[in-house]
């Protein structure tokens, strides 16, 4: 069996896809929770991005989640006190621990 075969027979193991179903309906729910203190930076970011706001775009923190194809949205430096946090593609707010990589 190659590498690619194990991980894939990992990451279909029913217990591995349970526990990968609770972390994402945890991330939604701590997401939803932090939206009403977390909402200013996401307005923020927006702002920036429409234009052009580089001073905040450059203190924006390098934390991304793959999986939900987004970055966090707080400060640099935000992780001693709150999880990253940011929007899904589809505008749901969701939070974090850690950085996945691009493909994650």
């Amino acid at each position: 069996m190659n590498s690619e075969e194990r991980i894939a027979a990992i990451l279909s193991d029913p217990e591995v896809q349970r526990l990968g179903a609770l972390i994402r309906q945890e991330e939604s729910r701590s997401g939803q929770e932090l939206r009403s203190e977390l909402q200013v930076f996401q307005d923020r970011y927006e702002t920036a991005v429409r234009e052009g706001g580089t001073a905040v775009l450059a203190r924006v923190c390098e934390g991304k989640h793959g999986r939900w194809g987004r970055i966090c949205v707080q400060d640099t430096g935000h992780e001693t006190r709150t999880p990253h946090w940011g929007l899904t593609p589809d505008g749901a707010p969701v939070a974090w621990i850690g950085t996945a990589p691009d493909d994650d």
